[in-house]
């Protein structure tokens, strides 16, 4: 994956949108199902002998929502409303898939692992523009920290590692 220019203000304006649309259609839509579906199959007035009511027909209403909600997002992932926040979510998934291997990442890096060292470079880099995209300025220095301590320890090893060969594939060597 390569790191792409994102701008802010048309990230922040798009997942907003996105953000809005989805819990609106999550609320109308489970409640569309859920009356439907206890209309259908519920039980009188909501009474019954179990103190639930007709809770299962809700909370399959919610599940349906639900689903409909992730499949018409997995439809349109591409659609170019949704390039900015979807370039996002894919680099945050990369980010998990890099913080469960963290540990034995660094280890190599300290051994000098060039793959290691491009991995830490680009999760780093990566996650600063994140960050920076989600105004989460609390992490931001700790994170340059981070970035300046492993740029030194490349430039001491005299190495020169650009982020533009990072692969997903690497992640598969630890």
């Amino acid at each position: 994956m390569k790191i792409k220019e994102i701008d802010k203000v048309v990230y922040r304006k798009h997942l907003n949108l996105v953000t809005v649309a989805l819990v609106a259609s999550l609320i109308v839509m489970s409640l569309a199902f859920g009356t439907g579906l206890i209309a259908l199959f519920g039980e009188p007035n909501g009474v019954s002998a179990e103190s639930t009511g007709n809770f299962q027909w809700n909370l399959l209403g919610v599940i349906l929502a639900a689903i409909i909600s992730v499949a018409t997002l997995i439809k349109f992932k591409h659609h170019p409303y949704l390039v900015e926040v979807y370039y996002v979510w894919q680099l945050k998934a990369l980010h998990n898939r890099i913080y469960r291997r963290l540990k034995k990442i660094k280890a190599a890096a300290s051994n000098h692992d060039i793959d290691a060292l491009m991995i830490l470079s680009f999760y780093y880099r990566s996650q600063k523009q994140v960050y920076q995209l989600d105004n989460n300025t609390l992490t931001l220095s700790k994170l340059q920290n981070d970035i300046d301590e492993l740029n030194s320890t490349i430039s001491q090893l005299n190495l020169s590692i650009s982020i533009e060969e990072f692969s997903a594939e690497l992640l598969n060597k630890f």
